[in-house]
């Protein structure tokens, strides 16, 4: 195994890979699992901590990918991460819906699996390393040209890369969609999102459950979410405008709040704590205008976090931009030979369209600013309370509903 780049490489290779993140690991085992030679540059030195879980939930459709791409690695990811069995949603004290799923049975894959990114991380470099994946560590991407015969890439290092083709994979920074000038179109959301991870005692939670709070009366009626994952939980905490996040994301303001919606020893081991407002962006196009460079994940794409469609978007475009290079590279001097790039980039803006919609409306559920919202969401409460099934809705959707984007049908 390659490590070191030497400073020039032919344009004769087939695809460099700009980002070591999950979706740029995912994309090498795709291009690796059709045969072709790939190069992955990374900004990031060689075996370098990233902080956090991160991304911690991974729909079946994930594994799916994973174990097609390298055959026992979604099944990999799913024994090592954690499946929770219960959903509870709670108004305020009040629970308002319950639902416990049926063991999976051994054949299959789980419904989904919690696991840290920085796990799934390593499990998917390991198979990486395995299918012969060439890395190149401390490998800032600068610049990008791109011809009709090639692309080529310049790093931090001074290095030159040439090839057919690249994905971008390189995250919400993206020094390859910047150096292309493609822009990121959409908004980002006003209020604040104080995540949180603390460390379970032992490997697996005694009680898997995913419990939701609206209006959680420890908190001033904030809205929480509390989901287990392999090692420990996330505590997600929805602030208000008007809330300073300096007053709950500093260690005394983390471990008040998280002593309050978590057993009190937790507020003693918390292992990350995140801020974010989240954006609902999309580059205006996945590729550049002579089709050799692919845009995945969060170079193409930022959602809330809601339905968990953002690793679970990524991986899927990394598919769909390997099968894409594949089909061009088979096509060779033929014309029409940038078709494949061409479908690729549309239908996956198409999808990360559906998604954002998905998540911008679970964002407009969770802040319920305007008098209508406030007003269908008592109502709804009050409904559960009774008895009726207003509480499946309460459930669902903070999480996206798939009546998000009327006529698109839902591909993460």
């Amino acid at each position: 195994m390659e490590y070191a780049a030497m400073s020039m490489r032919s344009a004769d290779l087939p695809v460099l890979v700009a980002g070591a993140g999950p979706v740029g690991l995912t994309a090498a085992l795709a291009l690796r699992a059709r045969g072709l030679p790939v190069t992955v540059l990374e900004a990031g030195p060689d075996g370098r901590t990233r902080p956090g879980s991160r991304a911690i939930f991974y729909h079946r459709q994930t594994l799916e990918h994973w174990e097609a791409m390298k055959p026992g690695l979604g099944r990999q990811v799913a024994q090592k991460g954690l499946v929770w069995s219960t959903k509870r949603t709670f108004w305020g004290e009040r629970q308002v819906f319950e639902r416990s799923y049926q063991p999976t049975p051994p054949a299959q894959l789980p419904h989904s699996v919690n696991l840290a990114q920085v796990d799934a991380e390593r499990l998917l470099f390991e198979a990486c390393v395995d299918a012969d994946v060439n890395f190149v560590w401390n490998a800032e991407v600068t610049g990008v040209e791109s011809t009709p015969q090639c692309v080529t890439v310049g790093t931090a290092a001074g290095e030159t890369w040439h090839a057919q083709f690249l994905i971008a994979a390189d995250g919400a920074g993206s020094g390859v969609r910047q150096a292309l000038e493609i822009e990121l179109e959409g908004s980002r959301s006003a209020n604040s999102f104080i995540i949180v991870d603390v460390i379970e005692e032992t490997e697996r939670p005694q009680r898997p459950e995913r419990l939701y709070y609206y209006r959680h009366p420890a908190v001033g009626e904030r809205n929480v979410l509390l989901m287990p994952f392999a090692g420990g939980w996330r505590a997600d905490l929805q602030l208000r405008t008007e809330d300073d996040p300096a007053d709950f994301n500093q260690p005394e303001g983390v471990a008040r709040w998280v002593a309050r919606v978590l057993p009190e020893k937790y507020a003693e081991r918390v292992s990350w704590i995140s801020t974010y407002q989240f954006l609902q962006v999309i580059a205006s196009t996945f590729t550049d205008s002579q089709h050799r460079v692919l845009l995945v994940g969060e170079a193409a794409h930022l959602f809330a976090p809601f339905g968990a469609r953002g690793l679970n978007s990524g991986v899927p475009d990394a598919a769909a931009a390997a099968a894409a290079i594949a089909a061009a590279i088979r096509a060779g001097d033929r014309p029409g030979a940038a078709d494949a790039v061409r479908e690729f980039a549309a239908q996956r803006r198409s999808a990360a369209l559906y998604n954002r919609d998905a998540a911008g409306v679970a964002l407009t559920h969770m802040r319920a600013y305007s008098p209508l919202a406030k007003v269908k969401r008592r109502a709804a409460a009050a409904a559960a309370i009774a008895g009726q099934r207003a509480g499946q809705w309460l459930d669902s959707a903070p999480y996206g509903p798939r009546a998000a984007a009327r006529g698109t049908k839902a591909v993460y």
